[in-house]
């Protein structure tokens, strides 16, 4: 789809996780068909976090839509570190669950990194316990993060050159930022299969000047940083893809109601780029298609590794 002949082609993340969620339940019938169990996802949420709620919610229906079997079980704020790693063992020990997602954040009183090294490697359908992190920087068969994964996966459906081309992420956070640069950096030859671009981070302390000056010089930027209007379209190489992880909530002026933005001014950007995501409809169904991609994932190894034993 192109809005006019001079503006850059939407990636319709929505459209193509729905074709990703069908292929899913048909490789899910047919795992089922030689004997696995239904695959199993169990969320955790800790404390009242609205945002939390919701996005939860939505990971428990796309579970349902592809025949993916989920509970979610809610604690309340007060509970304890303790207390969360007891639930997340007896989970871990549960021969019926193949994945535990627990949504960040959590209460400042319990540390993430625990919580996150605590899910056991194999059910870690996030991706963020420490030996699925070190296994994509080492190029090694894993869990890959459901966000950087679903970008992967928008870049080689709509046949976005990734060899040897600029690429930007701007953001460094551990659980998107990191893991999407390692991915676009990465040997393609190897088990993860990345993208051979060459990669710039850019983060809070890059001065604005040489931020703009890198991301001009990119083919690929990738932006995750929560910031409305962070990249603006004089940043933009002509013919740029732009891939807008951001997610703000923001009052619009004229209806005053709330409405979801990303990082990247679109309306300008879109001028410039050749391709680009909106906010919502882009990254975001991706990151949810990976997740049910990944919980699929783990229970077909689950349920080899028992065959073998």
């Amino acid at each position: 789809m192109r809005f006019t002949s001079n503006m850059a082609q939407l990636i319709d993340g929505k459209s193509i996780s729905q074709e990703i969620r069908k292929q899913l339940s048909q490789e899910l019938k047919e795992l089922v068909a030689t004997g696995c169990p239904v695959p199993h996802l169990t969320a955790v949420i800790v404390g009242d976090d609205e945002a939390s709620k919701k996005y939860v919610a939505n990971k428990m229906v796309a579970c349902q839509e592809v025949g993916i079997s989920s509970e979610t079980k809610r604690l309340p704020a007060s509970t304890t570190q303790e207390e969360l790693l007891q639930l997340i063992d007896d989970l871990n020990k549960d021969p019926l669950v193949s994945g535990i997602l627990v949504q960040l954040p959590v209460p400042d009183h319990i540390n993430e990194r625990t919580i996150c090294n605590a899910v056991h490697v194999e059910k870690d359908v996030d991706g963020f316990n420490e030996q699925n992190v070190g296994r994509l920087a080492l190029d090694m068969d894993g869990i890959i993060p459901a966000t950087p994964l679903g970008v992967k996966r928008l870049l080689e459906h709509f046949n976005i050159e990734t060899f040897g081309r600029n690429a930007v992420v701007v953001g460094r956070s551990k659980n998107v930022s990191l893991p999407m640069a390692i991915l676009l950096s990465s040997d393609g030859k190897y088990a993860t299969k990345a993208m051979d671009a060459t990669v710039t981070i850019c983060h809070r302390h890059t001065p604005p000047k040489e931020l703009a000056r890198y991301c001009r010089n990119a083919d690929i930027i990738v932006v995750a940083v929560g910031k409305v209007g962070l990249i603006t379209k004089d940043m933009i190489k002509p013919g740029a893809c732009v891939i807008d992880v951001g997610i703000n909530r923001i009052k619009d002026e004229k209806t005053g109601t709330f409405k979801l933005v990303g990082d990247v001014d679109f309306d300008e950007v879109r001028q410039v780029a050749g391709h680009i995501t909106p906010v919502p409809g882009g990254v975001g169904p991706m990151t949810v298609a990976m997740l049910l991609h990944n919980t699929l994932k783990a229970a077909r190894k689950q349920f080899s590794d028992r065959k073998t034993c």
